[in-house]
């Protein structure tokens, strides 16, 4: 079994030391780092110099989840302790998104919207518009409750892994109004799942798919003015807690020295060395950015990944048509329309941001699946043709902007988990325990979108100190 290599001679190298290595700088990452932190110990987040450098919206989250309801996003924030003028900048949205298609632009937002919305649009009649938005939002509210009191994590331990099968009432899952969809309103459900759930490939669990289809009802929340948003008070309250940043531009090797997990940066004689460990990025994505003879087996997960990627362009913002909802899910050709090698049949999200710096414009970011083989440019061209199709008329008024797009360090990578893990299932977070080392593996909460990144960091973080301590 293949650990860590040890490195023994360290008289040359110039060691720094920390309680806790948080390696990645996603949602996760961050909040693991925060609760490390306000428990005393000291942290260090570890990030890729490419994704330090990305444009803000680019790495924001298409929907805020959980911040209308008193969900995991609601609570994560008060457990964070945010102060409460930046908690205050979350402000509320009628509408959650929008969906858009050839003959669709369906808002999604409270019961009575959303349940007009699927009538108006004729995705179903008026009742079963009603009694399926009302059977969603008893499910979505279960999931909630329960999302909340889950320990999540384990650390080795043999713990119970069975579904909590009822929440007061409510049966937890998918309620039967939603699970058997008629032909129309299907890909409409499904374009919502798979826009906010961060899987690969595998199916959403039913009790995800309720929670994700269920929290839109309470409608949206954003930032109206310019960052930081979320990402950018996360990593506030990290630096708030004397918790440190540092990005790495090049290689390094995950080590050993004096029995404790350490980061040796390539092409320089430092070396940081932890008491803990925590691995916050893609397994499989860091993989590919070692040496194969010294990866260490907990990267070593055969599984299905795909990425979503991010194309930001800007545009002016009296071209944005009115009534255009800050996010929106475009769905993809119906099945045969789409070109063979295209990807106009994929589902794409769209969000516009305030622009900081120009109040003239607005930036925008429109996100999109592919796999590790496909062309990255044509899904960008898609993108853009999706974009300037919502607005027309915007000649060079809509304008692409470049970056660089990290390697490893990007809540972009998308993970399955293992069969029989993932949600509503208990994460075993420990990698080992000689070196201490710990893997966030979000794949096991993907079916819950940013919810499940949120409760990963705050559940790990807190059973991480825990051992610290």
């Amino acid at each position: 079994m293949r650990r860590l290599a040890r490195v023994t001679d360290t008289s040359r190298l110039r060691a720094r030391r920390w309680d806790a290595i948080v390696l990645g700088s996603g949602v996760s990452a961050l909040v693991a780092a925060a609760r490390l932190g306000a428990r005393g110990q000291r942290v260090l987040v570890v990030e890729e110099d490419a994704a330090r450098a990305l444009h803000p919206a680019l790495r924001e989250p298409f929907f805020l989840a959980g911040s209308r309801d008193g969900g995991v996003l609601d609570g994560c924030i008060r457990e964070l302790s945010i102060p409460l003028l930046d908690r205050r900048r979350l402000g509320a949205e009628r509408l959650a998104y929008q969906v858009t298609g050839p003959e669709l632009r369906m808002d999604v937002g409270s019961a009575d919207v959303t349940a007009d919305e699927l009538t108006r649009w004729g995705l179903c009649g008026a009742h079963e518009a009603g009694e399926m938005v009302r059977a969603l939002a008893e499910a979505t509210e279960a999931e909630r409750k329960v999302m909340l009191n889950s320990p999540l994590v384990r650390l080795g331990r043999r713990l119970g892994m069975g579904r909590a099968g009822i929440t007061g009432s409510h049966v937890r899952g998918l309620p039967a109004e939603v699970a058997h969809p008629g032909p129309a309103l299907r890909p409409v459900l499904d374009a919502q799942v798979s826009a906010l759930s961060n899987l690969a490939t595998a199916d959403v669990t039913a009790e995800a798919r309720a929670r994700l289809l269920g929290c839109a009802l309470s409608g949206g929340a954003g930032f109206g003015d310019g960052p930081p948003w979320l990402l950018g008070l996360l990593r506030k309250r990290v630096e708030e807690v004397h918790g440190e940043f540092r990005s790495l531009a090049g290689g390094f090797r995950l080590v050993s020295s004096e029995n404790r997990p350490a980061i040796l940066v390539d092409d320089t004689d430092e070396i940081w060395v932890g008491r803990v460990l925590a691995i916050a990025a893609a397994p499989s994505a860091l993989a590919a950015v070692m040496d194969p003879e010294e990866m260490p087996d907990f990267l070593k997960l055969d599984r299905p990944r795909r990425r979503r990627i991010g194309l930001l362009l800007q545009i002016d913002r009296d071209i944005l048509p009115r009534g255009m909802c800050p996010r929106v899910i475009a769905l993809g050709a119906a099945p045969g329309e789409a070109a063979p090698g295209s990807f106009a049949d994929r589902v794409a999200s769209i969000t516009a941001y305030a622009n900081p710096d120009d109040n003239a414009c607005f930036d925008l970011v429109a996100r999109i699946r592919v796999d590790d083989d496909e062309d990255i440019e044509a899904a960008e061209d898609e993108l853009e043709a999706r974009l300037r199709a919502l607005m027309p008329f915007a000649g060079d008024r809509i304008r692409r902007r470049g970056h660089r797009r990290p390697v490893w360090d990007d809540d972009g990578w998308l993970e399955d988990p293992l069969p029989g893990e993932g949600w509503p299932a208990e994460i075993d977070i420990r990698a080992s325990s000689k070196p201490s080392i710990y893997r966030l593996d979000r794949a096991g909460v993907g079916s819950l979108g940013i919810e499940g990144d949120l409760l990963l960091g705050w559940r790990a973080g807190d059973a991480i100190a825990r051992e610290l301590a």
